[in-house]
């Protein structure tokens, strides 16, 4: 429920690098070596691949002539972003309002007390009609728009277009975004579906362009992504449809989808060349990496007697941008050297009972959950999905960067 420029400002502090906003692509060619771009300010920009995610009418898509098909259900919706004074019982959550059997207006609270409405509205579509509509779903109570910031209108769509990567998969231009689908706003999905493309996607990038992986690492990005986004797209037109129908029902569709909706439930197929089907305890191929507590052990000295440790979920302790191979319980690395070549690419971890300790591994640690009998190991994906459990994790490595 934090608007979009909130999020954008807060990203945009993490970058490095400056941002050219209000510029345009009105050229792109690739080539076997890279991409050449230019805008509308006279700029050209080389390199070797292009990330296009410019947006549902992407001139990059239509150039490319990668195509965008799929339904459109004949329902327009009003969006007021507006503040507001009532003397309705004000919360912080989501508010969905039954009329007639149907829920057509929605109440979603924002940041700095600011307040969306959603509204299905039938025949034209006015800001008025749509404030009208407003008060007529939370009467009896009164309510006052003060300033609205922002009124429009938006016409469901649901597409996907039918390869994120030029040159049926081959190419250098890789489609994210609304570029590479487009869904019903229903369950705010959009923008976090968008970010977990590129999540999912620059750490390949970056593999590839360094020289560390081929066409498996960037094809695995459209097969896994593009069955995400049909999935989005599924949890959206239910959502969108079940608004002509009880508020109940709707509530029903979005706690049974809350997975997808929250992007935490988001599972990759074993169908893809990334995740291979295996699994150990919580740790399934395909899945979130569970987010476990463990303990950090510093390394042992001859002048350390006492050791503090410090607990701590694993998600406070990953980072982002290499393999992890973890070994679990009584699993050791049969040769360091291997770690020693991998070191590039992959963090070597060993989390284990406290009690058969390595020196040696940086990555160290106790955990409760671990059963001294047992042993594993998992590899985790940068993007902190769990590629593969199992003894040939080397020759899983050696796949991905093949």
């Amino acid at each position: 429920m934090i608007g979009q420029s909130e999020v954008e400002e807060a990203l945009l502090h993490q970058l490095d690098i400056p941002v050219d906003y209000n510029s345009h692509v009105n050229g792109i060619e690739e080539t076997t070596s890279g991409v050449v771009v230019t805008t509308d300010k006279g700029k050209t920009i080389t390199a070797k691949y292009a990330i296009a995610a410019d947006g549902a009418r992407s001139f990059v898509r239509t150039t490319l002539g990668i195509p965008f098909t799929g339904t459109k259900p004949e329902m327009v919706w009003a969006v007021l972003d507006t503040f507001i004074k009532t003397d309705f019982p004000v919360c912080p959550e989501i508010i969905t309002f039954q009329k007639d059997g149907q829920s057509r207006v929605a109440w979603i609270p924002r940041e700095r007390g600011m307040n969306r409405f959603y509204i299905l509205l039938d025949g034209e579509i006015t800001q008025e009609k749509a404030e009208a509509s407003v008060r007529d779903h939370m009467a009896p109570h009164k309510v006052e728009f003060k300033k609205t910031e922002w009124f429009s209108t938006f016409e469901i769509k649901e597409r996907v277009a039918s390869t994120f990567i030029s040159k049926d998969g081959n190419g250098r231009i890789l489609l994210a975004g609304d570029a590479a689908h487009v869904h019903a706003v229903n369950g705010g999905q959009g923008l976090n579906t968008g970010i977990a493309d590129a999540f999912n996607l620059i750490w390949r990038v970056a593999f590839v362009a360094k020289g560390h992986g081929g066409s498996t690492l960037l094809k695995s990005y459209d097969e896994e992504r593009r069955a995400t986004a049909s999935a989005v797209i599924d949890v959206a037109a239910k959502l969108v449809r079940t608004t002509v129908k009880t508020a109940l029902e709707y509530v029903e569709i979005i706690e049974k989808n809350a997975g997808y909706i929250t992007g935490m439930g988001v599972s990759y197929s074993s169908n893809t060349p990334l995740v291979v089907d295996s699994n150990y305890g919580d740790f399934v191929a395909g899945n979130r990496c569970p987010d476990l507590w463990v303990t950090k052990l510093p390394v042992r000295s001859s002048q350390t007697n006492a050791e503090e440790l410090s607990r701590m979920r694993l998600y406070e302790l990953f980072g982002y941008g290499k393999f992890k191979v973890l070994f679990i319980g009584n699993e050791k690395p049969a040769s360091f050297e291997q770690a020693i070549e991998l070191q590039q690419k992959a963090e070597i971890w060993h989390i284990h009972d406290q009690d058969h300790r390595l020196t040696t591994l940086t990555y160290e640690f106790g955990a409760e959950w671990v059963k001294s009998d047992e042993g594993a190991v998992v590899v985790v994906r940068p993007d902190l999905y769990i590629g593969y459990v199992g003894k040939d994790w080397v020759q899983y490595l050696a796949s991905v960067f093949n």
